[in-house]
């Protein structure tokens, strides 16, 4: 259920000495909406202040201030937001491994407000993208149709596709076990959809109890299948397994030509860099991006170093247990796919962290043409473990030049307190920053791709976090 917060956003501000009032008469407030001609479009920011949610309009992201007051429609809390090219804008809760409810919103020509369009309910969803008139979620979940001769259940890979044309929502599975032959349970990092083709990060991560049982000859070293349990949340183990990948230093590529995940995909491999996906608890964060020209940039964090080859691990009666896993070398790199081609461009191969600050990224993001802004993990290797590890550095890198910028004219990093996803205008990309000064609203700052340069733009007020950027048209119904 909705609620007012509004009471609240405004105790913030007036708190932080920003000047809100709560009178329609005072000067210097918005007005409230107004008509906008069919087609025009408007940049439309989803923040939020305490446990509310609103998405807000702007008519520039370079300038001048936004508020909730009067302009912003209050909805559902979300994890992830994407944009339906400037048609729709699509809601996903994460709603910690269970089925949730997602939303659709459209840019309504005759308020000029952002309104509610479609209410969806979807399965657990992990990665997310477009893929034709459809909004596309994965995730990897234990199944119920194929059993071991132990009675052991296969993972599958499980779909939502969200028509934006007829507003229904359909489901389908795709067994993700072996996946890639290797025997190994797999899951999906982001979409792209270029050259006629969707392209899908294929990630391993390690044998089932299933996957043990019915590929044996696929396990490297039986010292990987676990004689106990142990982790926690998306980590955790039971004994019988193996719980990481064995192949933490290649990266895989599925592409599909179709219009759905029933065809078996062409996979591309190499061994150059390690998979291509960000991290944060469940999450799988895209990393893999098609430049103006169709090549397709496939960018890895290197996470294969954060995996200890060896550790014991003690269970609650005292009992020591010894943990064997494949620790990976490679660092931080990108690789490229050419337009047209099915394989990895031999020739191509950037080493991230041998310029810039030296520090491996965490994410990134298409920022036109052949540029691409990554944020950057900004103490080192050494601290790129845990939920925690700090990621306030933001670079820019040029596909065609191999060239890694550090952006510069942003708040220090110790000051930053979270990005949000950025959006592309006018040959800049935009994104959110959030500092932890309660003194300074968050800021849209403009990145310029061949400089790295920011300049603080568009401040969002009364609110504490920015989580997403893009443009919707205005349409009628």
């Amino acid at each position: 259920m909705k609620k007012n917060h509004y009471s609240w956003a405004l105790a913030v501000a007036l708190s932080s000495l920003v000047f809100i009032s709560c009178s329609e008469d005072e000067p210097g407030m918005p007005e409230a909406g107004g008509k906008i001609p069919v087609g025009e479009s408007r940049y439309i920011v989803a923040a939020s202040a305490g446990d509310a949610v609103y998405l807000l309009t702007a008519e520039s992201l370079d300038e001048g201030q936004i508020t909730t007051y009067q302009t912003g429609l209050e909805t559902e809390s979300s994890s992830n937001w994407i944009f339906y090219g400037d048609r729709y804008l699509f809601s996903f809760q994460y709603n910690d491994g269970s089925q949730g409810t997602g939303f659709s919103y459209r840019l309504d020509a005759n308020s000029g407000k952002v309104t509610e369009a479609q209410q969806y309910t979807y399965n657990r969803t992990t990665t997310y993208g477009t893929w034709g008139e459809n909004v596309i979620t994965a995730s990897t979940n234990a199944g119920t149709a194929e059993q071991d001769s132990e009675g052991n259940y296969a993972y599958y890979l499980q779909f939502n596709y969200l028509n934006v044309n007829n507003a229904t929502s359909t489901t389908g599975s795709h067994i993700a076990e072996n996946f890639l032959g290797n025997g190994e349970r797999v899951s999906f990092a982001g979409f792209v959809e270029a050259n006629d083709r969707l392209y899908t990060s294929v990630v391993p991560m390690g044998m089932s109890h299933y996957g043990v049982n019915t590929y044996p000859d696929k396990i490297v070293d039986t010292k990987y299948v676990t004689d106990h349990s142990g982790g926690s949340g998306s980590g955790a183990y039971t004994a019988g397994m193996i719980p990481t990948t064995q192949y933490p230093d290649s990266a895989f590529v599925a592409i599909y030509s179709g219009d759905d995940f029933n065809e078996t995909p062409i996979i591309a491999r190499t061994g150059k860099i390690g998979f291509a996906s960000g991290r944060m608890r469940s999450q799988y964060y895209q990393t893999i991006w098609a430049a103006d020209n169709g090549d397709l940039y496939v960018f890895s964090p290197g996470y294969g170093r954060t995996v200890q080859a060896e550790s014991t691990v003690t269970d609650d009666d005292g009992t020591v247990h010894n943990l064997y896993r494949v620790q990976g070398k490679l660092p931080s790199g990108v690789v490229r796919i050419k337009a047209g081609e099915t394989d990895f461009d031999e020739n191509y191969y950037v080493n991230l962290e041998a310029q810039g600050n030296g520090n491996p990224m965490f994410r990134c993001w298409h920022a036109g043409g052949d540029n691409f802004l990554l944020q950057m993990y900004s103490d080192g290797v050494e601290g790129m473990a845990g939920t925690s590890a700090p990621r306030n550095e933001l670079a820019v890198f040029n596909g065609g030049e191999g060239k890694l910028t550090v952006v510069t004219g942003l708040p220090a990093a110790d000051e930053i307190s979270s990005f949000g996803t950025p959006t592309n205008a006018n040959g800049y990309a935009y994104i959110p920053v959030v500092v932890t000064s309660d003194n300074v609203p968050p800021t849209i700052y403009r990145i310029d791709p061949a400089t790295g340069e920011a300049t603080p733009g568009l401040q969002i007020m009364s609110i504490s976090s920015v989580s997403a950027l893009g443009s919707l048209a205005a349409t009628a119904q």
